[in-house]
């Protein structure tokens, strides 16, 4: 059973069978059921080599990410995914788990699969990898380099808009001093991160003290360390900002180990909003990053190379807004 043999069963033409495998809109609506009917009474399956052979394209997207530990990733996963299946795409996924040396390995398996483009969501990637792909023709989007050129597009998140919002929201509730416990040190994404924290507390009119900063690692045992270092300190802070919502759950976790509370005596406010941010207590006021529109710009990203790999790329910025929940209120010595 081949495409002809669909499109015979079917009264359309192998191209017109094509186009409804590929999830082409040029095809009739009544006319593309038709064809998926007789395609799944037949079990039929296309030969995804002899496509890419044909068209010079996969329909296969590769995805690359950091950590599958750190909720964000599958919930994003999980939109990037839908929006390929709705139309008939596939997806390659592989983890770096934060080694470059992996993400090399990623990429060799990508290009052997002749993927038709790769989103990178990954912080630690150098010149190299970004070269292999653009020689063999293959789009990359990343996130948050911001960078873009021939073959490459960039995903930048708007972080200072989401920042400004949680220091105004502190600054409403009396908090003055405000610590903040970042990501790894040297990713880009960290450095964006942490200076539009200090970027909202300068434009908040507040003191940007160097020994409030502390660097973290965008998981749980990240913002214990950091919190724990926190504690230490003879001037304390009443707010904690986090790189992201691990972090802050971290931080919430050692508050309450030292029998202290939040918000009562530290408002903790995290960045990301994943699933967990409103089930863990208190619930989490942080800076949402939506995945679903997060995946759709990359997805556009991607398909904007159409059939020329060399154009040069654009570069997008998705939103942040602040979600406000329990984790903050004002300073014990107000109340």
């Amino acid at each position: 059973m081949n495409m002809r043999d669909i499109a015979k069963l079917a009264g359309v033409s192998s191209a017109t069978v094509s186009n409804v495998i590929n999830g082409s809109k040029v095809v009739r609506p009544v006319t593309a059921a038709r064809v998926r009917k007789v395609i799944e009474e037949m079990r039929f399956v296309p030969n995804g080599s002899a496509t890419t052979l044909k068209y010079g394209r996969s329909s296969t997207y590769g995805l690359i990410i950091p950590d599958i530990t750190n909720p964000f990733f599958p919930e994003f996963i999980r939109s990037f995914e839908g929006i390929l299946v709705e139309r008939n795409q596939d997806m390659l996924m592989a983890t770096t788990d934060f080694h470059y040396s992996q993400m090399q390995q990623t990429i060799r398996r990508m290009l052997i699969r002749q993927v038709d483009g790769v989103a990178l969501l990954a912080a630690e990637i150098e010149t190299e990898p970004i070269e292999a792909l653009i020689h063999h023709r293959v789009p990359l989007v990343t996130m948050d380099r911001r960078v873009t050129g021939r073959g490459l597009s960039d995903v930048s998140i708007d972080y200072a808009s989401g920042m400004r919002a949680a220091i105004q929201h502190l600054k409403k509730l009396r908090h003055r001093k405000v610590a903040y416990i970042g990501g790894s040190s040297g990713p880009t994404i960290s450095d964006h991160r942490v200076e539009a924290f200090k970027m909202a507390v300068a434009e908040g009119g507040l003191k940007v003290r160097p020994e409030l900063i502390r660097v973290g690692n965008y998981r749980i045992s990240g913002g214990e360390a950091g919190m724990e270092e926190i504690l230490q300190l003879k001037d304390q802070p009443t707010a904690i900002l986090c790189a992201n919502d691990l972090t802050a759950i971290g931080a919430l976790r050692v508050i309450r180990r030292h029998g202290l509370s939040a918000p009562e005596d530290f408002s903790v406010i995290g960045f990301d909003d994943i699933d967990l941010a409103d089930i863990i207590f208190p619930p989490l006021t942080t800076i949402r990053l939506a995945r679903p529109e997060l995946a759709a710009m990359f997805y556009e990203a991607l398909t904007s190379f159409g059939t020329d790999p060399h154009k040069v790329g654009k570069q997008y910025t998705v939103g942040t807004s602040l979600v406000l929940r329990s984790s903050t209120g004002a300073p014990r010595a107000l109340k």
